[in-house]
């Protein structure tokens, strides 16, 4: 039985009919919205673990409020828009620019240009870096007070720290656009990659004997740092362009590695650095 009458119920449903059909005459979102409400959701699902872990631990374990929780929740926003922005960015920009260069270059058959071009991505990528000029300026504060305190000055040498610290960024950055030559020539004359890494590790070992104790911790986790946000987009690109485009290379096997050298070399360099300075 109902509890309305026939009138009453034409007028309730009749409204949300009309609803429905005004939302079907909606036109159907751009495509470019819809990739970025998907980019959305990936890039949710994979801050989710970050957030669970920290929101486990300040909760259950520390039992604490969070400080700022607004503030807490304008940041993982933030975070969400910039990290979906970022890869949105990679996937429409930098990642084909940096596979067509590369395979410009590889179809002119000019080496030295290349060369220079894989040595200039490096260095310029890397340079700016924020994690790097993080890294680079809090050893060079580190440093520095290590120095002013066994001097028994209170007041340190911020020239000698600035110095240091810029020398530090230039000597990842250098070591980066060598590791692209390597890599790039191991690309072109499709040399096996593990004999280099051996290679590598094995000189990183022998320099860690004679380096300074105070530089090794910086030399290895500058290996870390110099493969981020920046770098990694656009060297991927050069080595997957470089290998689709030269004749006899397999993009899966020979197109992937450049991370690799770009992590090894700024160990090595930095060892030498210390050891030198």
């Amino acid at each position: 039985m109902s509890f309305f009458s026939h009138e009453t119920n034409i007028a309730i449903v009749a409204p949300m009919f009309a609803l429905q059909d005004l939302i079907g005459r909606l036109p159907t979102p751009p495509a470019g919205v819809l990739e970025f409400t998907r980019l959305m959701r990936e890039s949710a699902r994979d801050l989710a673990p970050i957030v669970g872990v920290v929101g486990f631990f300040q909760i259950v374990v520390l039992r604490q409020p969070f400080p700022d929780f607004a503030g807490v929740v304008f940041g993982l926003i933030a975070v969400l828009l910039g990290l979906t922005l970022f890869i949105r960015g990679l996937e429409i920009g930098l990642f084909p620019i940096g596979e067509s260069m590369a395979g410009a270059f590889a179809s002119k058959g000019n080496a030295a240009w290349l060369m220079a071009f894989a040595f200039a991505l490096g260095f310029g990528t890397t340079v700016a870096e924020p994690a790097l000029i993080a890294v680079a300026g809090e050893a060079a504060e580190i440093r520095a007070a290590a120095l002013a305190a066994e001097a028994g000055d209170a007041a340190r040498d911020l020239n000698a720290e600035a110095a240091y610290a810029l020398g530090l960024r230039y000597t990842v950055a250098v070591s980066v656009g060598v590791a692209l030559i390597i890599g790039v020539s191991r690309i072109i004359l499709g040399w096996p990659i593990q004999w280099f890494i051996i290679t590598g590790y094995v000189m990183i070992v022998a320099l860690t004997q004679f380096a300074p104790r105070e530089i090794i911790g910086i030399a290895y986790d500058s290996g870390g740092v110099t493969t981020s946000t920046i770098t990694v987009p656009l060297v991927t690109a050069l080595g997957i362009g470089l290998s689709t485009v030269i004749k006899g290379r397999n993009p899966l096997i020979d197109g992937f590695g450049l991370i690799a050298f770009a992590s090894l070399t700024p160990i090595l360099f930095v060892l030498i650095y210390g050891m030198v300075i």
